[in-house]
């Protein structure tokens, strides 16, 4: 386990059914069929994950992959039937439920599909909540909850109760209530899916602006790929409760290992995906640090979309030099290189 863990797992199982445990101790590497046969359903199959500091790790997977099991049991909501469970290098799996209700308390934050709102509650009141059950005195925690009301856009109403709020004012609400807590690792499961494609769009646009600030280290569960690759450093495709790949967005397009992930990103704009530095012209003199030279054109990030930045390419009357994260100039884009992709043909360089 890397210092750039944060939460991680090793061989991680959850097997549902009489005498799962005893099962697979006594089959340490089980044929697919096995399970069924002995009236066993393997939801989890010997899953392995880093999830890095400070960056959104999205898992995707068709419906009954094992992804929100998979949630369940990163945050020890359900009991794994075996493996390692890896927080900062601890083992979870030899905690006691004492400790692991300090660390939900304290360290991790969880924002589910179905707000669970306390509808009696006011905002203020439901924002409130878990800080009153860690037991910090009632003037901090309305001061903390008053914080996290105004980051998420909701100062003003305070007092509303979750009635009064539309779907996506409900949602800030529970994003408000897991952020109070501050913690360290924050999981989502399908936060967004019951909301109207423009809501769920603000909420999206939120949720980014949300961890430029906060940087937290954050697990996301979607069945939206556009979702996950507007939101996702990393991905993680799931199926039959076995992860097949673990990859950037990009690379998952480009490199699928297999064809099950090939199927399950066929459909994806090459443009959403691409970054300019995969498809620019490499070669540009190297070290240059100036962002504007001789009259060239303000460069565009290599970390950028192709879909980002396509209409100003394709306007230019030159190729637009390219700067790496530190501004040193390490390539050139032009319209040719943008229609290629837009077209879907020519070689990632």
């Amino acid at each position: 386990m890397s210092d750039l863990t944060k939460l991680g797992c090793r061989g991680l199982w959850k097997v549902f059914g009489e005498d799962a445990e005893r099962f697979l101790r006594a089959n340490p590497d089980p044929a697919p069929g096995a399970f069924r046969a002995n009236g066993l359903i393997a939801a989890v199959r010997s899953a392995d994950l880093d999830i890095h500091v400070g960056e959104i790790f999205v898992i995707m997977g068709l419906s009954g992959s094992g992804k929100s099991t998979l949630v369940r049991c990163l945050s020890r909501l359900i009991e794994p039937t075996a493996g390692e469970l890896l927080f900062e290098g601890r083992d979870l799996l030899k905690a006691t439920q004492a400790e692991m209700i300090d660390i939900r308390r304290y360290s991790f934050g969880m924002v589910f599909q179905h707000f669970a709102l306390l509808p009696h509650l006011s905002v203020l009141e439901n924002v409130e909540f878990p800080l009153d059950i860690q037991g910090q005195d009632a003037a901090h925690r309305r001061e903390r909850a008053l914080e996290v009301i105004e980051l998420v856009g909701l100062k003003g109403r305070e007092n509303y109760y979750p009635r009064e709020l539309s779907g996506g004012q409900q949602q800030r609400v529970g994003i408000a209530r897991s952020l109070a807590v501050e913690p360290e690792v924050w999981f989502l499961d399908e936060p967004f899916s019951a909301l109207d494609p423009l809501i769920r769009r603000e909420m999206q646009d939120e949720f980014l602006r949300l961890q430029a600030m906060l940087k937290k280290t954050i697990v996301f569960i979607t069945h939206d790929f556009d979702e996950a690759i507007r939101l996702a450093d990393r991905i993680a495709i799931m199926k039959d409760g076995a992860i097949i790949q673990v990859d950037t967005p990009q690379d998952l397009v480009l490199a699928p290992a297999d064809d099950y992930v090939s199927e399950f990103t066929r459909h994806i704009p090459r443009d959403k995906v691409l970054t300019v530095g995969a498809v620019m012209h490499k070669g540009a003199p190297a070290g240059r640090k100036s962002r504007r030279a001789n009259g060239a054109a303000e460069p565009i990030a290599a970390s950028a979309r192709i879909a980002e930045i396509a209409e100003r390419v394709v306007d230019a009357d030159a190729p637009i030099p390219v700067a790496d994260a530190e501004g040193a100039i390490v390539g050139s884009i032009d319209r040719t290189a943008i229609i290629d992709v837009l077209v879907g043909r020519g070689q990632v360089k």
